[in-house]
C-alpha cells in the first residue's frame, strides 16, 4: 500500500544503490530521484529530476519536491558534494525533514588493527574517507532526529559494479585483484534496501553500521564468489599492502536492527548473487 503523504527524495537515484532504493520504496511512498546525465533514460520517468552537482542548485530540487525524507547516495566531484551537503544541512535545520546519508567504512580506514563500531572515533587516510567524515560531521551538528548516518562496507548484488567486474574478468580470463591480509564485512544491495525501508517506517535516526555481523578475508570472499559464479578457475592477483592483517569492517553493535534484517557474509553469496 502506497503511503502518499510521505515524500522521499533520493539524491543519486540513477546510480546502482540509488536506483535499488527507488525500486524498493516507490510502491510504498511518493518517491523521487535525481539523475545527472542529460541523455539518461531516467529523463522519461516523471518521478526523476535532473540534477548536476557541478551546475545546479540543490535548493531548486528541494523546492520542487519538498521531501519529508532525503536519502543521499550522491557521487561525483568531492568539492561539489561538500557544498551540496552544506546546503542540505541548512535545509534540514529549517524544515521538518530527515536525511539518511550513505556513508562508508572508509571513515575508519586509518584504523587497521580492529573492526569499527558505531560510536568509534572516525579517522581516515584516504581522500574518499575524509570526504565522508566531513559530511558526517555536518550532519552530526544537526538535531539528532533530523539525520541518519548509514555506514556501508563493500556492497555486492546481482547488478552491482563489483559483481559485473568479476564476471567480466572471469569471462575474459583476466586477473582479479584480491587483498589476502584484508579482513572485511560486506552487505548486499537487496538487504540494504530492506534495512532503509525499515528505518523509514520506524523513524530511525542516529549512526548505523549496515554490514554483515561476521568477518571474512577479502581473498576468501572473492574466491567463494567466483566459485558461485563460474566453474572456471579464477586468476587472482594478490596485492599485499601490509604484512599484517588489516581490518576495514563496520560491525553493528549498539544500534541493532531486527534479526531478520541482519545478515552474515555467506548469505550475501548464497542469496543475493545469482549463479
Amino acid at each position: 500500500m502506497r503511503e502518499e503523504g510521505k515524500r522521499i527524495l533520493i539524491l543519486g537515484g540513477s546510480g546502482f544503490l540509488g536506483y535499488a532504493l527507488y525500486r524498493e520504496l516507490c510502491n510504498y511512498f511518493d518517491t523521487y530521484g535525481t539523475y545527472c546525465s542529460a541523455r539518461s533514460r531516467f529523463g522519461d520517468n516523471g518521478q526523476f529530476l535532473h540534477y548536476d552537482l557541478l551546475e545546479d542548485d540543490i535548493h531548486q530540487v528541494l523546492h520542487e519536491v519538498r521531501p519529508h525524507i532525503i536519502i543521499s547516495a550522491l557521487r561525483g566531484d568531492f568539492g561539489a558534494q561538500i557544498q551540496a551537503h552544506a546546503h542540505l544541512s541548512e535545509y534540514l535545520a529549517r524544515n521538518e525533514c530527515r536525511m539518511l546519508f550513505l556513508s562508508s567504512a572508509n571513515v575508519f580506514d586509518a584504523y587497521s588493527k580492529y573492526p569499527s563500531y558505531e560510536f568509534d572515533k572516525t579517522l581516515s587516510e584516504s581522500i574518499y574517507g575524509r570526504l565522508k567524515i566531513r559530511i558526517e560531521n555536518m550532519l552530526l551538528r544537526l538535531p539528532a532526529e533530523r539525520m541518519g548516518i548509514l555506514r556501508l562496507p563493500m556492497v555486492f548484488g546481482n547488478a552491482s559494479p563489483r559483481i559485473r567486474e568479476i564476471k567480466e574478468a572471469l569471462d575474459a580470463g583476466e586477473a582479479i585483484e584480491v587483498f589476502p591480509n584484508l579482513v572485511i564485512n560486506v552487505t548486499s544491495a537487496d538487504k540494504l534496501c530492506q534495512q532503509v525501508h525499515y528505518m523509514i517506517n520506524q523513524d530511525k535516526h542516529g549512526v548505523f553500521h549496515l554490514g554483515s555481523r561476521d568477518l571474512v578475508h577479502h581473498e576468501d570472499f572473492i574466491r567463494e564468489i567466483t566459485g558461485h559464479l563460474s566453474d572456471r578457475k579464477p586468476l587472482l592477483k594478490r596485492v599485499y599492502t601490509t604484512n599484517e592483517e588489516r581490518y576495514l569492517a563496520v560491525l553493528p553493535k549498539h544500534n541493532l536492527l531486527p534479526k531478520n534484517l541482519q545478515l552474515g557474509y555467506q548469505e550475501v553469496i548464497d542469496h543475493h548473487i545469482p549463479q
